[in-house]
C-alpha cells in the first residue's frame, strides 16, 4: 500500500474511532450508564463488585450527565434539564457533595423531611418506619472475615419496602437527629446502617439535586456465590431489578 494509501486508512479509521467514541458520549450523558458498587453500604441489595445499570433521563440532566466526571469542571447551574425528584426508596448514583467521588445510596429524604434515628430505627416526619422481626445470619466480610447480621425490612412511607441490615446496637449513627432536609436536597442513607457513612455523618451530610446522576435499576453483574456451608450467600441480585 502506499504512503497516501496508508493515510487516507489512518484518515477514515480516526473518523471511525470518533464517530464511535461521539456516540458514547451522547449515550452515557442521556439514556444509560454503568457503576461499579465500591463498598459495603449497600448490602445486602449490592455487593462490593456488582454492576448497575443507571438510568441517567430518570431524574433530568446537569452537568454531573457527562461521563468521565467531566462535569466537575463545568460551573454549577441552579436547574436540571427535565428535571426530577427521587422518590422515597430509590437507589440513586449521584457525586458526593464533599469528596467528589460518585457514590450509591438510598434516598431516605426528600426536601422538607424531618429525619431522625432512636436506637437504630428510622423514623420520618415523627412516623416509625415500619421494621419486620428480624432473621440472623453470618455473612462474608470483603475483602475477607465474617460478621453476624441481622436482616430485616423497612417500609418507608409512600410503601416502598426493602431490607436492610443491622450489625449492632450501639451504633455511631443509632442516634440521630432529628433533622430537616432543606429545599434543594435530598438525605441518603445505606442499607447496610452500622456501615455505611451517609447523609447521618458530617463528612457528607445531605446532597444538592444538582449532584444527582441516575437511578440504579437493575444489577447486570454479580460474583457467585462461595460454597462455605457456614456463611449465608448473598441475596440473590443478578438481573434483579432495584425498584418495583
Amino acid at each position: 500500500m502506499t504512503e497516501s494509501g496508508w493515510r487516507a486508512e489512518a484518515i477514515e479509521w480516526a473518523k471511525t474511532l470518533s464517530g464511535a467514541f461521539l456516540a458514547y458520549v451522547a449515550f452515557t450523558t442521556v439514556a444509560f450508564a454503568q457503576f461499579r458498587i465500591p463498598s459495603e453500604s449497600m448490602v445486602p441489595h449490592l455487593e462490593v463488585g456488582d454492576r448497575v445499570t443507571v438510568s441517567k433521563f430518570a431524574y433530568g440532566y446537569s452537568r454531573h450527565s457527562l461521563p468521565f466526571n467531566i462535569g466537575t469542571m463545568l460551573p454549577p447551574a441552579e436547574h436540571r434539564l427535565f428535571g426530577g425528584v427521587p422518590r422515597r426508596g430509590d437507589v440513586v448514583v449521584f457525586i458526593h457533595p464533599v469528596t467528589g467521588d460518585t457514590m450509591i445510596k438510598r434516598a431516605i429524604g426528600l426536601p422538607g423531611d424531618t429525619i431522625e434515628m432512636r436506637d437504630g430505627e428510622l423514623y420520618i416526619n415523627g412516623d416509625r418506619a415500619p421494621l419486620s422481626e428480624p432473621t440472623t445470619l453470618m455473612r462474608r466480610v470483603d475483602p475477607e472475615g465474617r460478621e453476624l447480621a441481622e436482616r430485616m425490612e423497612e417500609t418507608l412511607p409512600g410503601g416502598t419496602t426493602h431490607s436492610i441490615h443491622n450489625l449492632t446496637d450501639g451504633g455511631h449513627f443509632d442516634n440521630y437527629g432529628p433533622y430537616t432536609v432543606p429545599a434543594e436536597h435530598l438525605f441518603f442513607m445505606g442499607d447496610n446502617r452500622d456501615n455505611s457513612l451517609d447523609s447521618r455523618w458530617d463528612g457528607m451530610g445531605v446532597v444538592p439535586i444538582e449532584n444527582l446522576i441516575g437511578r440504579a435499576e437493575l444489577v447486570y453483574a454479580t460474583a457467585m456465590c462461595r460454597r462455605d456451608p457456614t456463611v449465608s450467600c448473598p441475596m440473590p441480585r443478578w438481573m434483579r431489578p432495584l425498584h418495583h
